[in-house]
């Protein structure tokens, strides 16, 4: 199979379409930078969860927003947030609910509906947890200056709203 000599091939620059594919391969190359640091981020706190408080990142997240909303969360609702299937929410309040963690209550405005909330003991063992999580990410985190992330922070944010245009969701 014959083989083009490097002068008859063409340099990517000066092909028609260099400056198009350029910039497709560097939005590609940073949604994989992006994947991998989120990835990256994310393995090492389930890791450090699980180790220290022997709690999975869909409990820390399930309790995480029951926190935010100490008046409770109807269970779609909490799904809703979570991004979780209602099974996965039933499931999680299942385990949280035997370890005294969470409770459910009968919805005042229809008593089909139940309400999920902390229980004191649930709310301080998060309280406990949040902290421990805030430091971990401070410091993972840490090798990048005060400026650069708010620098990051911001871009992150613009992206966010470039990604809702084209896509018609919510920011």
């Amino acid at each position: 199979m014959p083989v083009n000599p490097p002068s008859a091939r063409r340099p990517e620059a000066s092909r028609p379409d260099a400056g198009a594919a350029a910039g497709e391969r560097d939005a590609l190359k940073l949604w994989l930078r992006l994947l991998a640091c989120s990835t990256q981020l994310e393995t090492e706190v389930r890791r450090r969860l699980r180790a220290r408080f022997q709690v999975t990142l869909s409990r820390f997240d399930y309790m995480a927003q029951l926190y935010r909303y100490p008046e409770g969360l109807r269970m779609n609702e909490l799904s809703r947030h979570l991004m979780v299937t209602g099974g996965n929410v039933t499931g999680l309040t299942d385990e949280l609910e035997k370890l005294g963690w969470v409770q459910r209550h009968t919805a005042a405005a229809d008593r089909r509906a139940c309400v999920l909330t902390l229980t004191a003991q649930g709310r301080n063992r998060f309280e406990g947890m949040a902290r421990e999580h805030e430091a971990w990410v401070t410091e993972l985190l840490g090798g990048l200056r005060a400026a650069e992330r708010r620098l990051l922070h911001d871009l992150l944010g613009r992206l966010r709203e470039t990604v809702a245009l084209r896509t018609g969701e919510p920011p």
